[in-house]
């Protein structure tokens, strides 16, 4: 199964969006389907994730490790997962580029799938890769597009006499939830039939 592709967010600088890629909590919250996913080592990640591909589902406990990292540029990665539907095997590359319009990723990854998954066919494995990583990246964007926006300033009142106490901070903004097995399998839905369609 192979896997490459590129993704646009605008007016949004490398640095931000180098930083937003490799938080767990973030990562976490903007991929369908994981339910888990937190640092363990330097630079090594584990999670379990949640996946339906046709009609094999399960549940899926998985490594990541990140190496050659030049931040905020590129960095390899190797996954491995595992679960009562099989075995995913993979390896991939993040590389983030600065434009005028923003900052562009580039990625690209192969992976081998064995067991139960495998049976569902190369295209539905290749349309749900496809669908998870465009969605994981417009929920990424959405929080990224978030951060660039200019936090509201406190109005300036002239008191007299004593100066009123600070009032206490605003909460951090919930993390956007991730999209639905629904809107997942709608997702799906899509790839599959762009690649029926000529």
């Amino acid at each position: 199964m192979n896997l490459e592709g590129n993704y646009t967010f605008a007016n949004a600088p490398r640095t931000l969006v180098w930083d937003m890629f490799l938080d767990p909590v973030i990562l976490a919250a903007i991929m369908p389907g994981c339910e888990r996913l937190e640092r363990v080592g330097e630079n090594v990640f584990e999670g379990e994730m949640k996946l339906k591909v046709g009609p094999v589902q399960g549940v899926f406990q998985g490594v990541v490790e990140l190496s050659h990292l030049n931040a905020p540029e590129i960095y390899h990665m190797k996954i491995k997962g595992k679960g009562p539907q099989g075995i995913v095997d993979g390896s991939g590359e993040v590389r983030l580029e600065e434009t005028d319009a923003g900052t562009v990723m580039f990625y690209n990854g192969v992976a081998q799938v064995s067991g139960r998954i495998a049976s569902v066919g190369q295209r539905l494995m290749d349309s749900s890769a496809r669908a998870i990583t465009r969605q994981s990246l417009q929920n990424l964007d959405a929080q990224v597009q978030a951060r660039l926006q200019p936090q509201p300033a406190e109005p300036q009142v002239e008191t007299i006499g004593p100066a009123p106490a600070a009032p206490p901070p605003l909460p951090a903004a919930a993390p956007l939830p991730p999209p639905s097995q629904r809107a997942f399998a709608l997702g799906v839905a899509r790839e599959v039939a762009q690649d029926l369609l000529p």
